[in-house]
């Protein structure tokens, strides 16, 4: 049986997660959130003047409570939007703004994306102080690449970031409201000027400057193919330069933490360098010099990365391992991990929100409690086998217990990542070590050619085992889908099933049993009902047109311009729709080209869909000639492409039940349009301004 005084830490981590989720479920509860916090203060006071034969019991509940509390209030003054000088809260309109780029530009097709930190506005009562961070993309055309420190003068004024207008899109804007970002600008370059340099903190800095270096030396020595960009992604943590293909089969392939430094990394760079130097700590004073040297190069690689989250966190836990060792005290090393989740959350309580911060603290955590004993559980002769099991262990456990939140943020799972990670970890393993040789070496002459050469090679090996496992049939199971009462029955039965095998007893028999029977009963009902929808989707893709036809797991995509599964308009806007729905048939269709499901008749003005016994009308063009084939009454009217300028022009033409504009329409003329139609009292949808319209027959 564990005994939970070994792990003070992990009772700690778990208060304090708790407080961070109570404040983001009851964001307004400050007051009550101090009165727990005295009450609690005072009887935990009270467990220590007075002796009671229950003070132990008080000392644990108040004790949990005090880090409840202290969770809920570091994350309310971690919240920019609590913030009274925050962008969020300025009334009057913003002329200017005076801020600082506080982030690396990020490479996109046509434009940088960098982050600003706003020190000064410009309003109609003039200048004055402010904070607040936001997104810009800028045009490439600019003279030279923004930089960390610069302050910009920038005219106009941000503007909020929309919520996501289709179901079941990812929230990118609570996603950035959690970075304590709200707003987002696009900008010509004539539209700032750069007056100074003034970095925001010297240290990130020093770190960026730290990664462009690395960059630069991987550029000389690998050039600027995909083994470069795979290389500058898990070691500088830059991703721009990944082709979606080959990151689509990195995912595939279960492989896809590779792409990201993370506590992987740092573990490998770790155990490398501790082999190397081993020797100092059988020396006098050794084991000063050896924790020396170990935290200089952990935070030096922190620094390279340009302190990235993952690197932090692991920079962290290994920090207080060597501590620990050092110093002569055991370490637990579950204790260890909640203590640097403990030290990350005080920091920033939102890295609790992050997919990354879940993922890799759940797979390490069950790393140390479940490899051991699943490892041992079968054994060889031969040293080989031996290892490639103890990897495959590594693989298993590890994606065990992430597969519930693979689902249930990315939608999909990988079915061979057990065949590709005994070959994937150490690979990489060995792709990290040169990548961090080839930083000391690389300007030595030969040395350096050679030690680029074996890192290009060994890239190049790895890439070519992700491809050929993502060419293996059936290599990703998508869609996939799970709802948040479903991810809780999972994680009940797989920390059951573990504790069962740890514990051995029939208590956590029935905590599998029932937590799988409420499984089935839940993803049951919710396969009836997906094999009954019929829907009728018009969906905000910028600046296009797109209708989905759902028919319990299939759907059909009608689009003005052809496009394909992997097109971006149906990968980051229309996809994640169709899993929330269960969608795995999908076709598509264009007006010259239409799909057998559908019954269309089309011209160069409009296209009539006849479908579940009611009409959809799509409206490109008006012009005297449609008006001898236009339908009378309409069911659904979306009108495209700016068909209409004026509501008189419908009038003794078409008669709609439902008017729906779609966002291949001018901005302005829509909200003309809509604005006049609220004073005739016409009824219709803009899916610019009210997101996806979608009907259920």
């Amino acid at each position: 049986m564990l005994r939970w005084n070994a792990f003070p830490f992990v009772r700690y981590v778990g208060a304090l997660m708790s407080g961070i989720v109570g404040y983001l479920t009851f964001p307004t509860a400050l007051q009550l959130v101090f009165v727990l916090l005295i009450l609690s203060v005072l009887g935990m006071l009270a467990a220590f003047t007075v002796r009671l034969s229950s003070s132990t019991l008080l000392k644990g509940l108040t004790g949990f409570m005090i880090f409840v509390c202290t969770g809920w209030l570091f994350t309310f003054y971690h919240t920019a939007r609590t913030d009274s000088n925050n962008l969020i809260h300025v009334q009057q309109p913003i002329r200017a703004y005076e801020a600082v780029v506080s982030s690396q530009a990020e490479n996109r097709t046509k434009t940088f994306r960098l982050e600003l930190e706003v020190r000064r506005l410009l309003t109609n009562q003039g200048w004055s102080s402010a904070s607040g961070r936001l997104i810009v993309y800028i045009d490439k055309t600019v003279p030279k690449k923004p930089q960390y420190g610069d302050l910009w003068l920038v005219r106009g004024a941000p503007r909020t970031i929309d919520p996501p207008l289709n179901p079941g899109e990812f929230n990118y804007k609570r996603h950035l409201a959690n970075r304590g970002i709200y707003h987002q600008q696009y900008l010509r370059p004539t539209e700032r000027i750069v007056f100074g340099y003034q970095p925001v903190n010297r240290l990130t800095a020093t770190a960026y400057a730290v990664n462009a270096w690395a960059d630069s030396v991987f550029t000389s020595h690998l050039g600027a193919g995909q083994e470069f960009a795979i290389v500058k992604a898990m070691i500088l943590g830059v991703r721009d330069g990944i082709d979606p293909d080959l990151q689509q089969a990195y995912s595939a392939a279960g492989a896809v933490h590779v792409l990201s430094v993370s506590g992987l990394h740092v573990g490998v760079l770790f155990a490398a360098v501790s082999f190397m130097l081993g020797f100092l700590k059988r020396r006098k004073g050794g084991t000063y010099l050896f924790a020396i040297i170990m935290l200089g190069l952990l935070w030096f690689y922190a620094l390279m990365t340009g302190f990235s989250a993952p690197v932090l966190r692991s920079a962290f836990m290994f920090n207080l391992l060597l501590i620990g060792q050092t110093i002569g005290r055991t370490n637990n090393p579950l204790n260890t991990l909640a203590a640097s989740a403990f030290l990350i959350l005080l920091l920033d309580p939102y890295a609790l929100t992050t997919a990354g911060f879940q993922l890799s603290y759940l797979a390490v955590g069950a790393l140390i409690l479940w490899h051991r004993s699943l490892y041992q559980t079968i054994t060889f002769r031969s040293c080989w086998a031996d290892w490639g099991w103890k990897i495959t262990a590594v693989s298993l456990v590890a994606q065990l217990v992430t597969f519930p939140l693979g689902v249930f943020y990315f939608h999909q799972f990988p079915t061979y990542f057990w065949l590709a990670n005994p070959i994937v970890i150490p690979v990489s393993s060995l792709v990290l070590i040169l990548a961090m040789g080839l930083l000391v070496v690389g300007w030595i002459p030969y040395v350096g050619v050679w030690v680029g050469k074996m890192l290009f090679g060994s890239m190049w090996l790895l890439n070519q085992c992700i491809i050929y496992t993502e060419k293996l049939p059936n290599s990703i199971l998508t869609p996939l889908m799970t709802t948040s009462r479903e991810l809780g029955l999972l994680y009940a039965i797989i920390l059951s099933g573990i504790a069962l095998l740890v514990f051995r007893e029939r208590r956590y028999v029935w905590l599998v049993a029932m937590s799988a029977v409420l499984l089935v009963v839940s993803v049951g009902w919710t396969t009836i009902q997906r094999k009954s929808q019929r829907l009728f989707i018009v969906h905000f893709v910028p600046h296009q047109s797109a209708i989905s036809f759902v028919q319990a797991n299939a759907a059909v995509l009608l689009t003005k311009e052809p496009v394909s599964a992997k097109s971006r308009e149906v990968t980051f806007y229309i996809r994640n729709t169709w899993d929330s729905l269960g969608v795995s048939r999908i076709g598509f269709a264009q007006p010259d080209r239409p799909e057998k499901q559908l019954s269309l008749y089309q011209n160069r003005s409009f296209s009539l869909v006849r479908w579940q016994a009611k009409s959809v009308l799509i409206l490109n063009k008006l012009t005297k000639k449609a008006d001898r084939h236009l339908p009378i009454v309409v069911d659904f009217l979306v009108i495209s492409r700016n068909a209409v300028q004026d509501w008189n022009q419908l009038k003794s033409r078409v008669v709609a039940r439902n008017i729906i504009f779609d966002d291949s329409n001018k901005t302005l003329l829509t909200d003309r349009l809509l604005a006049e139609a609220r004073v005739l009292g016409i009824s219709c949808h803009s899916v610019r301004q009210q997101g996806a319209y979608l009907v259920r027959m």
